[in-house]
């Protein structure tokens, strides 16, 4: 065939290779084939506020946003994500030169990581790690450094020396996420101001994924980096109008930072989607400046879910770990008699009629992962009563 070519050497980019086709494309597919319900991927099953919507409509049918929007966003989306740093943190940003709107928050972690690091520079981000962080350090040809969470009295817990041990000369970024996918950890003041004194210490920058902001449980509390000594400078703050209003499919991300670190974000987002989600921008600026009673009653509401489903996973013979942010529940494996998380869940929708995520393919060290599975709890009600129900069937 012409244009083929007999060399060996394999199609797709070697710092890519590792990758194929992303777990949550395999076991979603795995819930379609089976019909089992599919607790997998981290979407909502029913859309958010309906005059969130009709805004996009509104937007759609007057013509803002139909043709391309501005580069770092409109405006009104900008002014709107500054308004809610500074009225939920007290961190002020300016919108014309400290923010930026992205293709979602994926787009954000990509163009951050492409722009901020050069090849040989390493970066340490939180193990667990959501699947894309270990993509684009590979595409911006940087090594990544994992720190593990380990279970401790029942929650996945950060090891502040295990951290401080991690960074080397060559490292130059610290990938944060909290509220963290996919354990439900949320991390401590303690914690955060740790991290806080190294990354002034050794003089880092630090992305940090922070769009489960809205979803933080029982007593913890969700403290942006940014706001700690010596981090305003330093810091870039990804947030996602999809995981806090439900609309997943729109794909509209942000990063606040310092005008420098926007800049450079930006010169590498110019070239991914250039722009995007024009009308779903002006719907997104309206969804923000929604009252305190929004948030308070999506937060309840998914605190329900994680109640119930939390429940009937402990009815069934797993060990449910504590979920105190984010939408999802990690649970341990072993107590069913099972150890090989991808085994198990392949098999489950066939075992059980549900899907669920296999925790090992967020790590690097694999055997850390092996016996955690992730379950989500952001669903309906009928859904996950019917999904618990089913479960109990591995109880015997």
């Amino acid at each position: 065939m012409t244009g083929m070519t007999s060399s060996t050497r394999p199609l797709l980019n070697r710092r890519l290779a590792e990758f194929g086709t992303t777990i949550f494309a395999e076991m979603s597919a795995l819930a379609v084939q089976t019909g089992a319900i599919n607790l997998g991927q981290g979407f909502p099953d029913t859309d958010g506020p309906e005059e969130v919507r009709e805004a996009a409509v509104r937007a759609l049918r007057d013509g803002r946003g139909n043709q391309y929007p501005p580069g770092p966003g409109i405006p009104e989306l900008r002014t709107a994500i500054a308004a809610h740093q500074e009225r939920r943190y007290g961190l002020s940003y300016d919108p014309d030169t400290e923010v930026l709107v992205t293709a979602g928050a994926t787009e954000a972690i990509a163009a951050a990581l492409l722009a901020l690091l050069e090849p040989g520079d390493e970066v340490i981000a939180l193990e667990p790690y959501y699947d894309s962080y270990a993509a684009c350090i590979a595409m911006a040809g940087g090594t990544r450094v994992p720190v593990t969470l380990r279970p401790h009295e029942g929650s996945f817990r950060l090891d502040l020396d295990e951290l401080r041990a991690a960074v080397t000369d060559r490292t130059r970024l610290l990938l944060i996420n909290t509220p963290h996918n996919p354990t439900g950890t949320v991390l401590t003041r303690e914690e955060l101001t740790t991290i806080a004194e190294l990354a002034v210490e050794r003089d880092l920058l630090v992305v940090t994924d922070e769009v489960y902001e809205h979803l933080v449980f029982d007593e913890a509390e969700h403290l942006p980096l940014a706001t700690f000594p010596g981090m305003r400078e330093r810091t870039v703050t990804i947030g996602s109008a999809g995981k806090t209003f439900s609309f997943t499919g729109w794909k509209v991300g942000w990063v606040t930072a310092a005008p420098g670190l926007v800049s450079a974000v930006r010169s590498a987002k110019q070239f991914l989607t250039y722009v995007s989600s024009g009308p779903f921008q002006y719907a997104v600026a309206e969804a923000l400046a929604l009252p305190d009673s929004y948030f308070t009653a999506f937060r309840e509401d998914m605190l329900a879910k994680r109640d119930l489903l939390a429940a009937g996973l402990a009815d069934a013979g797993f060990e449910v770990f504590r979920t105190a942010g984010t939408y999802f529940i990690t649970t341990d494996i072993r107590p069913l008699g099972e150890s090989d998380g991808f085994a198990f869940c392949r098999a489950l929708p066939q075992r059980a009629g549900v899907v669920a995520i296999p925790n090992a393919v967020f790590y690097d060290h694999r055997e850390a992962g092996a016996p955690f599975v992730r379950f989500a709890f952001c669903k309906q009600t009928a859904v996950l009563e019917e999904a618990a129900k089913r479960l109990k069937a591995l109880a015997g």
